[in-house]
């Protein structure tokens, strides 16, 4: 009987420690970086069409106690003038 609980204890064990190894964090930097969700795209001030396609997006998933948006990509506003306003 005690060799019997010594083996198990021995497969529980060795178990556990594969277990361990398996659920480290290590990073190996293989995961891409998390996107900025405080910076405005260049992509989004393209074109007139596009600032109120992603400020529409915006909208969904802005909160009062979040960061932010940065405008440091938004050189120059879009403007049209001959596309029509956008309806909100």
């Amino acid at each position: 009987m005690n060799n019997k609980l010594l083996h198990a204890f021995g497969i529980a064990l060795t178990g556990a420690a594969l277990l361990t190894a398996c659920g480290g964090g290590g990073g190996s930097g293989g995961d891409a970086p998390a996107p900025d969700d405080t910076a405005v795209p260049a992509s989004a001030a393209a074109t007139p069409a596009a600032y109120t396609e992603y400020a529409a997006a915006r909208v969904n998933v802005a909160s009062d106690s979040g960061e932010p948006l940065s405008l440091d990509a938004v050189t120059n506003v879009p403007t049209s003038e001959t596309d029509e306003p956008a309806a909100l």
